[in-house]
This record gives structure tokens, sequence and C-alpha cells, in this order.
């Protein structure tokens, strides 16, 4: 397992203890992404999922996946931040971390004002990179003297960027109530929600179990009946008092009152099988897998 390291919310500047989680590989060996301690952790403002996934490289065979961007919660302000990452980058024909900071400590540098790899000391960013400014033109010529952005006319937006694609989930096969609730974290990591929180002790296999992150409330039914009206209600309400999105997951199905009324509130309905695969099963829940959720 891997050491604890001491992380400084940007917004408190409390110390927080983090430790980088553990992903097993294809291979059977364990895999952490490599922080980098010498780049500060940057405020999560606005998730994006380019921003939300890092390439790690097994050292056992090599292998490289995509596996959850290392992220922190402040245990005093609530604070969310990005723990940068060393980037991949190749050497030879193959690929070795850096000794750059990843792309989340790249941001934190250009927004405290530091230079540009290739740029002259006290050059902003935002000049080096500006179009249509070289030798012999002033800082009027181009598209950025007229007030466009990227070549394009202040009056027209640029095209839209290219989504980046999600990993395939990996399921994991659900044997016990324990099984089904990891296996909800899980899949709830990778539609984006970050820092879920599960119950400590073994769950009743005769009772729900809630998991928590930051925006967002649900419920795990590891139960054999299918889900009624009023647990579907009760996730609504922890939601709502808590302002954050309400999802449900269940292994045995939902009653149709309970569905009909997760529709008319907006709740995300899943059914997971013994596979660990879980299913949305309305709207709601095709909106929050979908690319655009």
């Amino acid at each position: 397992m891997a050491e604890a390291v001491p992380v400084r919310c940007p917004a408190c500047l409390r110390e927080n203890g983090y430790t980088a989680p553990v992903f097993p590989c294809a291979c059977g060996s364990p895999v952490h992404p490599p922080l980098d301690l010498s780049a500060p952790p940057v405020q999560l403002t606005h998730r994006t999922w380019s921003d939300t996934w890092v390439t790690v490289r097994c050292t056992s065979c090599g292998r490289e996946s995509e596996w959850p961007h290392p992220e922190l919660g402040c245990g005093s302000c609530g604070t969310v931040v990005l723990i940068p990452v060393h980037p991949l980058e190749r050497v030879d024909g193959e690929y070795e971390y850096g000794s750059d900071a990843g792309t989340a400590g790249g941001a934190a540098g250009a927004g405290a004002g530091g230079s540009a790899p290739g740029s002259a000391p006290g050059s902003t960013p935002a000049a080096a990179a500006r179009p249509g400014q070289g030798e012999g033109q002033d800082s009027g010529s181009g598209a950025a003297g007229r007030g466009g952005t990227g070549g394009h006319p202040a009056h027209i937006p640029p095209p839209p960027a290219t989504p980046v694609p999600r990993p395939a989930f990996r399921p994991v096969t659900i044997r016990t109530a324990r099984d089904a609730v990891a296996t909800a974290a899980l899949y709830l990591r990778w539609l984006g929600f970050r820092d879920v929180r599960q119950p400590d002790g073994r769950p009743i296999p005769s009772a729900a179990v809630d998991l928590r992150a930051p925006g967002l409330v649900a419920q795990v039914d590891p139960t054999t009946a299918p889900a009624g009206l009023r647990a579907v209600e009760c996730v609504w309400l922890n939601g709502l008092t808590a302002s954050a999105t309400s999802v449900y997951f269940s292994l045995a199905g939902y009653t149709k009152e309970a569905r009909a009324r997760a529709d008319e509130l907006g709740i995300p309905l899943f059914v997971m099988d013994l596979t660990g695969m879980p299913q949305p099963v309305n709207d709601p829940a095709d909106a929050l897998v979908g690319p655009d959720a």
C-alpha cells in the first residue's frame, strides 16, 4: 500500500493526508498513479472527462490503462482538488514517466503566471501562444487583434471540442451484499463522481446501504425484493436535503409504483445483475450515463 502524503488545500490551507489509490492491472500487478508532489494541487471548479481520467503504466507488464485521476476532498472546508501526476512521455519509442507535472500541475503553473515550455523568462503563456503575432507583427494584427479567439472572429464561436471517449467499465462479479455496494461505488466513480465514500463494516443483507460523494446521494439495495415507492422517495428526500443528485441501485428491480415515482422526481434507477454490470432502467439514468452527463 502506498504511503500517505500531505496535501495542502489551496482554499483554507489545511494539510490533509492522502494515500494514492492502488488499482489491479490486467496482469494482476498493483498499479497506482505516480503523484507529482512538486506541483501544487489544483482546485476543481469544473469537471471534464479529460481531467477525470489519467493514463497509468504498469511497471510489470508495461500495459497502459485509464484510471481515475487522484482527487481529494478537504476535510475542513470541503474543497475538492486534483492532485497532479507525472505524465507519460515517449522516450526512444517507449513511454516513460517524465519529471514534469501532469495536466493538473501544468494548469496550476499557467494559472500562477509561470512561463510556458519554450518561452522566454517573464513572457506570459497567452503571449507565447497568441496566433498571428510573430516577428514583424504588432499585437493588433491577426485574429487576436480583431477580438477573435483561435483564428475565429468574435461573433463566430469556435467549433466545439471533440469529446473524450469514456473508458469501458470493468464490472466486478457480485457474490455478496458487500460486492454489490463495492460495484455501485466503482460505477459511480466511472460516471465521474469523485471521493465516493462507502460505509464502514459489512453491509446487512436485509438493508439498503447509503453511498455519499460531493453532489451525490446514492442507495444500494442488495435484497432480493424489488425496491418500493417508499425507498425511492427516501433517497429523493436525502438528496434534496443535501442539495445533491439522488441515485438508486437495486439487485431485484423496482415495483411499478416506484418506477413511476422515480420518473416524476427525476431519480436515476439502475439494476445490477450478478455479473456486476449496472443497467439504467429509466430516462434519468440514461441521461446520467450519456456523454453529456
